[in-house]
Protein backbone atom coordinates (compact mmCIF):
# COMPACT_ATOMS: atom_id res chain seq x y z
CA UNK A 1 0.00 0.00 0.00
CA UNK A 2 0.99 3.50 -0.65
CA UNK A 3 1.46 5.40 1.81
CA UNK A 4 3.63 8.83 0.56
CA UNK A 5 4.26 9.67 -2.96
CA UNK A 6 4.73 12.80 -5.15
CA UNK A 7 1.57 14.77 -5.73
CA UNK A 8 0.87 14.77 -9.64
CA UNK A 9 0.38 18.19 -9.47
CA UNK A 10 4.23 18.62 -8.51
CA UNK A 11 6.85 18.09 -11.10
CA UNK A 12 9.06 15.29 -10.52
CA UNK A 13 12.25 17.75 -11.45
CA UNK A 14 14.67 18.30 -8.48
CA UNK A 15 14.31 22.11 -6.79
CA UNK A 16 17.10 24.10 -7.20
CA UNK A 17 16.91 25.94 -4.07
CA UNK A 18 19.51 25.92 -1.40
CA UNK A 19 20.04 23.09 1.23
CA UNK A 20 17.11 23.51 4.46
CA UNK A 21 15.25 26.51 2.48
CA UNK A 22 11.24 25.61 2.72
CA UNK A 23 10.26 26.56 -0.61
CA UNK A 24 10.41 22.90 -1.44
CA UNK A 25 8.31 21.53 1.76
CA UNK A 26 5.19 25.14 0.44
CA UNK A 27 5.93 23.70 -3.02
CA UNK A 28 4.48 20.10 -2.22
CA UNK A 29 1.66 21.87 -0.09
CA UNK A 30 0.38 23.61 -2.98
CA UNK A 31 0.96 20.69 -5.03
CA UNK A 32 -1.24 18.67 -2.18
CA UNK A 33 -4.34 20.93 -2.42
CA UNK A 34 -4.46 21.26 -5.87
CA UNK A 35 -4.85 17.62 -6.02
CA UNK A 36 -7.16 17.06 -3.36
CA UNK A 37 -9.18 19.17 -4.86
CA UNK A 38 -8.77 18.00 -8.42
CA UNK A 39 -8.54 21.52 -9.99
CA UNK A 40 -4.91 21.07 -11.92
CA UNK A 41 -6.53 20.90 -15.22
CA UNK A 42 -8.14 24.06 -14.93
CA UNK A 43 -5.01 25.90 -12.72
CA UNK A 44 -3.22 28.65 -13.81
CA UNK A 45 0.51 29.51 -11.41
CA UNK A 46 1.70 32.64 -11.29
CA UNK A 47 5.49 32.96 -11.02
CA UNK A 48 7.11 35.63 -9.46
CA UNK A 49 10.88 37.36 -9.32
CA UNK A 50 12.41 35.82 -6.63
CA UNK A 51 13.74 32.75 -5.50
CA UNK A 52 10.59 31.05 -6.50
CA UNK A 53 11.57 32.62 -9.87
CA UNK A 54 11.62 28.92 -11.38
CA UNK A 55 8.12 27.62 -10.10
CA UNK A 56 7.08 27.70 -13.47
CA UNK A 57 9.06 24.40 -13.92
CA UNK A 58 7.93 22.72 -10.67
CA UNK A 59 3.82 22.82 -10.88
CA UNK A 60 2.17 20.84 -13.59
CA UNK A 61 -0.03 23.12 -14.38
CA UNK A 62 -0.35 26.44 -16.32
CA UNK A 63 2.18 28.96 -15.22
CA UNK A 64 2.81 32.29 -16.37
CA UNK A 65 5.55 34.81 -15.22
CA UNK A 66 4.92 38.20 -13.62
CA UNK A 67 7.19 41.12 -13.56
CA UNK A 68 8.65 42.11 -10.33
CA UNK A 69 5.74 42.32 -7.64
CA UNK A 70 3.16 41.94 -10.59
CA UNK A 71 2.00 38.63 -9.84
CA UNK A 72 -1.80 40.01 -8.66
CA UNK A 73 -2.36 42.13 -11.52
CA UNK A 74 -1.62 39.12 -13.38
CA UNK A 75 -4.00 37.14 -11.82
CA UNK A 76 -6.28 39.72 -12.00
CA UNK A 77 -6.12 39.73 -15.92
CA UNK A 78 -5.70 36.17 -15.91
CA UNK A 79 -9.18 35.77 -13.80
CA UNK A 80 -11.52 37.90 -15.49
CA UNK A 81 -10.25 36.72 -19.17
CA UNK A 82 -10.56 32.85 -17.75
CA UNK A 83 -13.30 33.04 -14.43
CA UNK A 84 -13.87 29.06 -14.84
CA UNK A 85 -9.68 29.21 -13.93
CA UNK A 86 -8.66 28.81 -10.51
CA UNK A 87 -5.68 31.38 -10.21
CA UNK A 88 -2.36 31.39 -7.19
CA UNK A 89 0.32 33.37 -7.35
CA UNK A 90 3.14 32.27 -5.46
CA UNK A 91 5.79 35.51 -4.16
CA UNK A 92 8.12 35.76 -1.46
CA UNK A 93 7.99 39.11 0.90
CA UNK A 94 10.62 41.33 -1.38
CA UNK A 95 8.68 40.99 -4.33
CA UNK A 96 4.80 41.09 -2.88
CA UNK A 97 5.78 43.31 0.41
CA UNK A 98 7.86 45.72 -1.23
CA UNK A 99 8.14 46.75 -4.89
CA UNK A 100 4.24 44.79 -5.16
CA UNK A 101 2.52 46.42 -2.18
CA UNK A 102 0.10 48.55 -4.03
CA UNK A 103 -0.38 45.40 -5.91
CA UNK A 104 -1.38 43.32 -3.50
CA UNK A 105 -3.14 46.08 -1.68
CA UNK A 106 -5.70 46.75 -4.02
CA UNK A 107 -6.18 43.27 -5.47
CA UNK A 108 -7.11 42.85 -2.18
CA UNK A 109 -9.52 46.07 -2.10
CA UNK A 110 -11.09 45.22 -5.56
CA UNK A 111 -11.87 41.07 -3.98
CA UNK A 112 -10.38 39.51 -7.03
CA UNK A 113 -11.04 36.05 -6.37
CA UNK A 114 -7.58 34.79 -6.57
CA UNK A 115 -5.49 32.61 -3.82
CA UNK A 116 -1.92 34.58 -2.71
CA UNK A 117 0.69 32.12 -1.41
CA UNK A 118 2.52 34.74 0.33
CA UNK A 119 6.57 33.38 1.37
CA UNK A 120 7.74 35.17 4.34
CA UNK A 121 11.32 34.50 5.10
CA UNK A 122 12.62 38.11 6.39
CA UNK A 123 14.89 38.88 3.83
CA UNK A 124 15.74 39.53 0.15
CA UNK A 125 16.88 35.71 -0.62
CA UNK A 126 17.62 35.49 -4.43
CA UNK A 127 19.75 39.13 -4.53
CA UNK A 128 21.83 38.17 -1.49
CA UNK A 129 20.19 38.65 1.43
CA UNK A 130 19.51 42.89 2.14
CA UNK A 131 16.76 43.79 4.25
CA UNK A 132 13.26 43.63 3.50
CA UNK A 133 9.93 45.25 4.22
CA UNK A 134 9.15 42.05 6.89
CA UNK A 135 12.85 42.21 8.49
CA UNK A 136 12.77 41.88 12.45
CA UNK A 137 13.80 44.59 14.04
CA UNK A 138 17.01 44.15 15.15
CA UNK A 139 18.18 41.56 12.34
CA UNK A 140 21.62 41.78 10.55
CA UNK A 141 21.48 41.73 6.93
CA UNK A 142 23.60 42.91 4.15
CA UNK A 143 22.11 46.13 3.95
CA UNK A 144 21.52 46.14 7.74
CA UNK A 145 24.94 45.57 9.05
CA UNK A 146 24.18 46.33 12.52
CA UNK A 147 20.56 45.09 12.96
CA UNK A 148 17.50 46.94 11.43
CA UNK A 149 17.11 50.19 12.78
CA UNK A 150 13.47 51.34 13.31
CA UNK A 151 13.96 54.69 13.92
CA UNK A 152 15.70 54.90 10.49
CA UNK A 153 14.43 52.05 9.22
CA UNK A 154 11.25 51.12 10.24
CA UNK A 155 9.15 48.54 11.32
CA UNK A 156 8.36 45.15 9.74
CA UNK A 157 5.00 45.34 7.81
CA UNK A 158 2.63 42.55 8.74
CA UNK A 159 0.80 41.48 5.80
CA UNK A 160 -1.74 39.46 6.69
CA UNK A 161 -2.90 41.62 9.39
CA UNK A 162 -3.01 44.68 7.04
CA UNK A 163 -5.03 43.11 4.27
CA UNK A 164 -7.24 41.52 7.07
CA UNK A 165 -8.69 44.76 6.90
CA UNK A 166 -10.05 45.18 3.19
CA UNK A 167 -13.41 44.23 2.30
CA UNK A 168 -12.33 42.09 -0.86
CA UNK A 169 -10.24 39.80 1.56
CA UNK A 170 -12.05 36.99 2.46
CA UNK A 171 -9.63 34.54 4.04
CA UNK A 172 -6.74 35.93 5.87
CA UNK A 173 -4.22 33.46 7.58
CA UNK A 174 -0.25 32.70 8.75
CA UNK A 175 1.72 29.85 9.13
CA UNK A 176 5.12 28.37 9.38
CA UNK A 177 6.58 25.56 7.93
CA UNK A 178 9.19 24.99 10.93
CA UNK A 179 8.10 21.67 12.34
CA UNK A 180 5.17 18.75 11.05
CA UNK A 181 2.81 20.12 13.29
CA UNK A 182 2.94 23.53 11.69
CA UNK A 183 3.39 21.80 8.18
CA UNK A 184 0.07 20.07 8.70
CA UNK A 185 -1.72 23.57 9.62
CA UNK A 186 0.15 25.26 6.77
CA UNK A 187 -1.41 22.29 4.54
CA UNK A 188 -5.04 22.88 5.55
CA UNK A 189 -4.72 27.23 5.37
CA UNK A 190 -3.69 26.88 1.50
CA UNK A 191 -6.41 23.79 0.57
CA UNK A 192 -8.74 26.38 2.24
CA UNK A 193 -7.60 29.51 0.17
CA UNK A 194 -7.54 27.46 -3.01
CA UNK A 195 -11.34 25.71 -2.06
CA UNK A 196 -12.78 29.47 -1.06
CA UNK A 197 -11.74 30.78 -4.47
CA UNK A 198 -13.42 27.70 -5.96
CA UNK A 199 -16.67 28.98 -4.20
CA UNK A 200 -16.00 32.64 -5.33
CA UNK A 201 -15.78 34.56 -2.05
CA UNK A 202 -12.85 36.44 -3.09
CA UNK A 203 -9.41 37.26 -2.33
CA UNK A 204 -7.60 34.42 -0.59
CA UNK A 205 -3.88 34.95 1.19
CA UNK A 206 -2.03 32.28 2.95
CA UNK A 207 1.37 33.67 4.49
CA UNK A 208 4.00 30.67 5.23
CA UNK A 209 7.09 32.29 7.67
CA UNK A 210 9.81 29.99 5.66
CA UNK A 211 13.77 29.75 6.15
CA UNK A 212 16.76 30.74 4.56
CA UNK A 213 19.68 29.57 6.12
CA UNK A 214 21.96 30.11 3.05
CA UNK A 215 21.17 34.42 3.91
CA UNK A 216 20.63 34.08 7.45
CA UNK A 217 24.48 32.65 8.15
CA UNK A 218 22.56 29.37 9.97
CA UNK A 219 22.57 25.87 9.41
CA UNK A 220 19.03 24.37 8.31
CA UNK A 221 18.25 23.26 12.10
CA UNK A 222 19.57 26.88 13.15
CA UNK A 223 17.08 28.64 10.87
CA UNK A 224 14.10 26.21 11.79
CA UNK A 225 14.61 27.17 15.27
CA UNK A 226 14.99 30.52 14.03
CA UNK A 227 11.39 31.07 12.88
CA UNK A 228 10.14 29.47 16.07
CA UNK A 229 11.44 31.53 18.81
CA UNK A 230 12.42 34.76 16.58
CA UNK A 231 9.46 34.65 13.57
CA UNK A 232 6.65 33.62 15.31
CA UNK A 233 6.75 36.01 18.18
CA UNK A 234 7.13 39.09 15.60
CA UNK A 235 4.50 36.74 13.03
CA UNK A 236 1.59 34.94 15.42
CA UNK A 237 0.60 32.32 13.41
CA UNK A 238 -3.06 33.14 13.28
CA UNK A 239 -5.97 33.43 11.00
CA UNK A 240 -6.40 37.47 10.82
CA UNK A 241 -9.96 37.00 8.87
CA UNK A 242 -12.57 33.91 7.80
CA UNK A 243 -15.65 35.01 6.23
CA UNK A 244 -16.49 31.44 5.71
CA UNK A 245 -15.90 30.41 9.19
CA UNK A 246 -18.66 30.30 11.90
CA UNK A 247 -20.45 33.97 12.03
CA UNK A 248 -18.25 35.52 9.22
CA UNK A 249 -14.84 35.59 11.81
CA UNK A 250 -12.66 38.85 11.21
CA UNK A 251 -10.34 39.45 13.72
Amino acid sequence: MVVFERPRSLSPLPFHYCPGCTHGTVHRLVAEAIDALEIERRTVGIAPVGCAVLAYDYFECDMVEAPHGRAPAVATGVKRTRPDCIVFTYQGDGDLAAIGTAEIVHAGARGENITIIFINNAVYGMTGGQMAPTTLPGQITTTSPYGRNVKTQGYPIRICELLSTLDGVAYAERVAVSNPKNVLRAKAAIEKAFRYQTEGRGLSIVEVLSSCPTNWGMTPVEALRWVEEAMIPCYPLDVFKDTGAKGGMNK
